[in-house]
């Protein structure tokens, strides 16, 4: 099913990347900005020890919604989906900026990740409806560059909102950012014309829920607040388990599963996902180990530590652009290989970080993963979209996109 034909013209075309683009640059910002708002955020509503429920919410709940969000793509339509979760996320963000302590600003938190995962995949898949081959690695490459734009001047947007607004402006400024994006996107896609009745999978929707939610809650708590062979723990492990074999079993039931098993057949899908997931925990990891490495062992300040992230992100930004057109040139499979060997051989230079290591080495390093990493995350949804029908593009991007979230 496709919401919009290459003939349509480009007056609406343009229209409708510009909502793409303002959709997707605000929900990656949100993350980083309310990040730098956390001190204020905690200084106004008390709650310390619950600080870090904030990103976990938002996290549980977006990681969670994204593979459903791209099945209901497939089957509502993309217009429908994109802007109802736009609609969820400017609600939530109004909620947030009004919360009048802790636990209300984690719920609705919560409610603005279901926001943010429904968007999530939403761009690639509009991108790949629009375009295919050259086209689509060019705006798969620009789409990953926007991502990293906003992760770079999100910690100094943030901070700036603070220092001259209040916190509560993290989230308002979605509001008007959010109505123009609804505006754009709503006139540039075409709506689903009905074919016939639609069936909802919604035993795979509750197992998908519980087993990841469960499995994320036992990751986030374990060795932390519990410790790992903790009965609560492990508990969460064993439902974790229960809502994975019993979500396996209605996708294999299922008249229209969120998430076929038929694709794990597929070469192409099994392993370009597993790319991705390892790719997602080696970057977090780099992201989250450096900086509280140069803080803590090194003993730069904390802003100090912060810029070291910098230019990992403007050298992906560099390579998500040059390799979204370099790509049907070399192709896919020299691409990925390239940026993985060049991401090993940035983590392997982290791994001889010592007490005499610089902050300008620090900043090579994580340089050198940025480039890697520019060359592969466009790519490995392209190479989705282009190994899969029309069809099913809804499903492989989410995937894509769920695989490294989670």
């Amino acid at each position: 099913m496709v919401e919009m034909s290459t003939e349509s013209k480009n007056p609406k075309r343009t229209l409708l990347l510009t909502g793409l683009i303002i959709a997707m640059f605000f929900s990656a910002l949100d993350g980083t900005i309310v990040g730098t708002a956390m001190p204020k955020i905690v200084g106004d509503l008390g709650g310390l020890s619950m600080m870090t429920w904030l990103t976990t919410a938002y996290l549980l709940t977006s990681t969670t919604v994204v593979p459903i969000a791209g099945k209901l793509a497939d089957l509502l339509g993309r217009r429908v989906v994109y802007v109802s979760g736009l609609i969820i996320f400017m609600a939530a963000s109004a909620l947030c900026g009004m919360a009048n302590n802790m636990t209300e600003l984690i719920i609705f938190r919560g409610l603005q990740g279901i926001g943010g995962g429904i968007m999530m995949p939403m761009a690639m898949i509009v991108v790949g409806d629009l375009f295919t081959g050259k086209q689509r690695a060019k705006f798969q490459g620009v789409f990953g560059a926007i991502y990293g734009l906003a992760s770079v001047i999100g910690p100094q947007i943030g901070g700036w909102i603070v220092d001259t607004l209040n916190w509560k402006w993290v989230f308002y400024i979605n509001l008007p950012v959010g109505i123009v994006a609804v505006i754009f996107i709503a006139r540039g896609l075409q709506g689903r014309k009905q074919t016939g009745p639609i069936n909802f999978d919604i035993a795979g929707i509750f197992t998908m829920v519980v087993g990841v939610v469960s499995l994320l809650l036992a990751l986030s708590f374990g060795g932390k607040d519990y410790a790992w062979g903790s009965w609560q723990i492990l508990g969460l492990f064993a439902l974790a388990l229960i809502g994975i074999i019993g979500f396996i079993i209605a996708e294999t039931k299922a008249k229209e599963p969120i998430l076929p098993m038929y694709l794990f057949k597929n070469r192409t899908f099994t392993f370009l996902n597993l790319i991705g997931f390892f790719m997602s925990i080696g970057m977090f990891g780099a992201v989250t180990f450096v900086p509280f490495f140069m803080q803590g062992i090194v003993g730069v300040s904390a802003s100090e530590s912060g810029t070291i992230m910098t230019p990992m992100m403007v050298s992906m930004i560099i390579t998500s652009i040059i390799g979204g057109q370099l790509v049907y040139k070399v192709g896919i499979k020299p691409q990925i290989i390239t940026g993985m060997v060049i991401m090993a051989g940035g983590f392997l230079l982290l791994t001889t970080l010592d007490l005499d290591t610089s902050k300008l080495v620090a900043t090579s390093y994580m340089a050198i993963i940025g480039l890697g990493m520019g060359l592969v995350m466009p790519i490995l949804t392209l190479a989705l979209q282009e190994s899969f029908s029309k069809e099913e593009l809804g499903v492989v991007t989410s995937s894509s996109q769920f695989f490294r979230s989670i």
